[in-house]
């Protein structure tokens, strides 16, 4: 099989490394990739939301399946742009079409679809332009802390957990009357704050079966203790060690299968990945959100444990054969650190050359998520750059290991959290 992966980022270079692993992949192309996916396929210099180009590229070079790495591509309709030419409508796209993308692209829709499915999630009130005086008011008597979402994509910044009334009706009006996130926060919904801890996992379906991949928790924050700014991600650990078989059994049967159940209800065509945000409340899983794609920095955790050829699952995918695949997973554990540009998640400057990156072992992973090649060097071109991801018997070795590596590898204003899984450990 000719794969065309979409991304740039640590996520698709893990997907890379394992497509490239499966005696299926007879030539994998990524667009446009960074500095470490030529180790695995051949980087093309196509945007990813860039469709005419892609359709161009698929036809040229006979492409027989099309992943998707990101949201953007996915929340713009490339499942429907293929099914709606002729000449594309036989190559697989793995993704929801454009409408079951809005899970991911809008969080009223998301909440609406959890509501009509009875799936556990947060009370919440939405409001747009129209109703603005009414949700100051809502605000004014809504117990705090209260969640505060942009409901379009905004670049993982579309939420505020506000501590006083007068945080969070400041942050409604941003959204709502100073456009703060564009078109993404023309609607809001406001929501009740969950006391727990989070936890993300995967599905694989293909809008009526389902596989259930590793589960992963990632960590957010820039700062050590889970304190600072919000990021895409500094890292993460899989298996959870608070999801027991009881409560994963929970999940399925409260969260996943309802999900898969209601797109098939629905007739919402969804052929690839979706990912559950989930909090535990007291034993009970409870929707943050959904995405319609693998994590990042989760996907460099969940990919390593993954015994399954991908492509064999995603060929099932595409010809509905996926009921019949059962989930190998790797018993040890997977840990990944983020190594990312000094100033992120502010601004921060590119171009700082890296050195010291290692070769891959059988328990180890250097992956690229923003990088590029100038000339001989490696360089950092984003503000998440490199992330290491170890396999070890247990958690505590695994994250040693990774800490490690993350301290050889050097770039001028390098930093990464030393404290990845601390409260495991």
């Amino acid at each position: 099989m000719k794969i065309l992966l979409l991304g740039s980022g640590g996520r698709e270079h893990a997907l890379a490394w394992k497509m490239a692993q499966s005696p299926l992949c007879t030539q994998l192309f990524i667009a446009p990739g960074n500095a470490g996916t030529p180790q695995y396929g051949q980087n093309v210099d196509i945007a990813v939301a860039d469709f005419p180009a892609i359709r161009a590229f698929c036809l040229e070079h006979a492409i027989d399946m099309v992943v998707p790495g990101p949201e953007e591509p996915l929340v713009k309709g490339i499942y429907d742009f293929f099914l709606q030419d002729e000449q594309l409508q036989h190559i697989p796209v793995m993704g929801p079409s454009q409408y079951g993308a809005q899970l991911e692209g809008s969080k009223a829709f998301a909440k609406q679809f959890m509501g009509r499915h009875h799936i556990p999630t947060a009370s919440y009130r939405e409001f747009t332009e129209a109703t603005f005086e009414e949700g100051m008011a809502y605000l004014a008597q809504h117990p705090l802390p209260v969640v505060i979402k942009a409901d379009g994509l905004a670049a993982g910044k579309g939420v505020v957990i506000a501590a006083t009334t007068a945080e969070a009706q400041d942050a409604f009006q941003q959204m709502i009357r100073d456009a703060k996130f564009g078109d993404a926060g023309k609607k809001v919904v406001i929501e009740q704050f969950l006391t727990g801890i989070e936890m993300s996992v995967f599905a694989l379906t293909d809008g009526k079966s389902y596989v259930i991949l590793p589960s992963a928790k990632d960590y957010k924050r820039i700062g050590e203790g889970d304190t600072g700014l919000n990021t895409g991600g500094m890292g993460a650990v899989s298996p959870v060690p608070f999801a027991d078989a009881t409560f994963m059994e929970k999940v399925e049967q409260q969260v996943v299968k309802p999900t898969i159940d209601g797109l098939s209800k629905e007739n919402i065509a969804y052929n690839g990945f979706v990912f559950f945000g989930l909090i535990k409340v007291g034993d009970e899983p409870f929707v943050i959100e959904y995405n319609c794609r693998m994590g990042d920095p989760e996907t460099e955790v969940v990919m390593p444990r993954l015994q399954n050829d991908l492509l064999e699952l995603f060929k099932a995918v595409a010809n509905g054969t996926l009921a019949q695949q059962a989930i190998q997973a790797d018993p040890r554990t997977a840990a990944t650190v983020m190594l990312v540009a000094g100033g992120y998640p502010g601004d921060y400057e590119k171009g700082k050359v890296i050195t010291g990156i290692p070769a891959a072992t059988a328990t180890q992973l250097v992956l690229h998520a923003g990088t590029k090649q100038v000339g001989a060097d490696v360089v950092t071109n984003g503000g998440r750059v490199l992330t290491v991801t170890t396999l070890a018997p247990d958690l505590a070795s695994a994250l040693a290991a990774s800490k490690a590596t993350a301290a050889q590898i050097q770039f001028e204003g390098k930093y990464f959290r030393k404290d990845i899984g601390f409260e495991f450990v």
